[in-house]
């Protein structure tokens, strides 16, 4: 091997600018309204919060709740609850769902990797779908066990590398490959990344792989919901030119239609998350 070819090789790769990543995704969340995709997963609220065991007065943190999901569902289960999110018009949302269902909810602006509460304050600290999107993961990771009390619980719902969501974003990622560096969000649907965070904090982690059914009225339903109102891929479509816009369109139809378990027209695609309870030292 050259000198030159060693050097190269020994060169470490540069790392991710995970501020200018935070500052794009911000603004992908920000775009089309993920409350119109957030309101078809309350199921998975609903699940969490009972895979929990929540008790009514428990004090409960939602880090990136989007528009409250599993806020209403530990809500309904009569405890106090705080539902936070880096997107005011998602919070806005969530204050609309909450005073039509009469739930008494506390909604604030907070960054997921920084979040100003004080160290202990919640008996449960949950995110579905949510703190699994940061940039700076073991730093959001830290954050749920500061602000969770000992011998409290953090409750997790995370779309897997392989399953159907999982497979979407690696669809959307040959089109536009993340910043060299990045860690796939899917890893938090992983039991080694989940080890890797949380472990040295954790009493025990539990990780049960769940399923979550997509219903649409046909895969274009599909298609034209996602590219309309969730974010990441209407930012995706958007930064392409009309041809490449095809080209990804086609391969999601692809994947939806190979997926769908529907056999009248209609859309069912089964999607894998992980759900994970986390009990802190």
């Amino acid at each position: 091997m050259s000198s030159t070819a060693a050097a190269a090789q020994a060169t470490p790769a540069p790392a991710p600018d995970l501020a200018a990543l935070k500052t794009k995704q911000q603004a992908a969340w920000t775009s089309g309204n993920y409350a119109i995709i957030g309101s078809t997963l309350q199921i998975v609220g609903e699940e969490l919060c009972e895979a929990l065991d929540l008790k009514s007065g428990s004090k409960v943190l939602d880090v990136a709740a989007g528009n409250g999901m599993a806020s209403l569902a530990a809500a309904r289960r009569w405890c106090e609850v705080t539902s936070t999110d880096y997107v005011p018009a998602l919070l806005e949302r969530g204050r609309a769902r909450a005073v039509a269902e009469g739930m008494e909810i506390e909604f604030r602006e907070a960054d997921a990797e920084n979040l100003p509460f004080a160290d202990n304050s919640f008996d449960s600290v949950i995110s579905t779908f949510g703190v699994m999107f940061t940039p700076n993961q073991d730093k959001a990771a830290a954050e749920l066990l500061r602000v969770c009390k000992p011998k409290g619980s953090i409750g997790l719902a995370n779309w897997t590398p392989d399953g159907f969501i999982g497979q979407v974003f690696k669809t959307l990622g040959k089109y536009l490959p993340p910043p060299a560096g990045a860690k796939s969000p899917a890893l938090w649907g992983t039991r080694d990344r989940l080890g890797e965070m949380f472990d040295a904090g954790a009493s025990s982690v539990k990780a049960q792989p769940r399923l979550f059914n997509f219903r649409y009225r046909s895969p274009d339903h599909f298609l034209e919901m996602f590219k309309t109102y969730y974010g990441p891929v209407l930012k995706a479509f958007a930064a392409l030119d009309a041809g490449k816009q095809e080209e990804l369109r086609n391969d999601l139809h692809a994947l939806l239609v190979r997926m769908n378990r529907a056999t009248n027209g209609s859309l069912v695609v089964p999607s894998e998350y992980l759900e994970v309870i986390i009990t802190k030292r």
